[in-house]
């Protein structure tokens, strides 16, 4: 539901709030309110290179690639080739999780079933090949094959339920 005129000023008041308890914590020199103003400087420098750049992807992901591929590989009727293409996709991307939301997002416009956009973000979250080249330095080959052999599961079941419990009719809607 889109915002009203009237009340879209005050979708930032808690944002406006935040940069003045930073300003006041570094006036003040709080080291709390510092190390706080300093960590989101980080994030937001973060955001600001990363996003612009998933945009212009999904931009063209939306322009160039037809709605029918989405729906025959990753459709409702999909089945178990869907959910490896979705993990597959999933495994292959890189960056934060919420680089994830936009994708979905997309993933959902393009007629992609609600069990695989939710294995996607599952397996967005948890089986990226940059973390799991991480995660075998410092854990072992052992260790990370035995998480995904138990989480890729998971998220399968929790999309099937997630599925189950939207319905069939249900899907994300067009502005977040």
């Amino acid at each position: 539901m889109p915002v009203s005129r009237k009340k879209e000023p005050l979708r930032y008041l808690p944002f406006l709030i935040f940069l003045f308890a930073a300003v006041i914590s570094l006036i003040i020199k709080w080291q709390a309110g510092i190390k706080i103003a300093l960590t989101f400087s980080h994030y937001a420098k973060e955001m600001l290179i990363f996003l612009p750049l998933m945009f212009i992807l999904i931009g063209i992901i939306d322009v160039w690639v037809p709605k029918e591929f989405f729906q025959k590989r990753f459709g409702k009727n999909s089945g178990p080739r869907g959910i490896g293409w979705m993990i597959l996709l999933a495994t292959l991307q890189m960056g934060p999780l919420y680089a994830a939301f936009p994708v979905a997002q997309l993933l959902s416009k393009k007629g992609c079933g609600n069990r695989n956009i939710f294995i996607y973000l599952g397996a967005f979250s948890t089986l990226k090949l940059p973390m799991l080249t991480f995660e075998i330095g410092f854990l072992g080959l052992k260790f990370s094959f035995l998480r995904c052999f138990f989480t890729i599961p998971i998220f399968i079941g929790i999309g099937l339920i997630m599925d189950k419990l939207m319905g069939p009719n249900y899907s994300l809607p067009e502005e977040i």
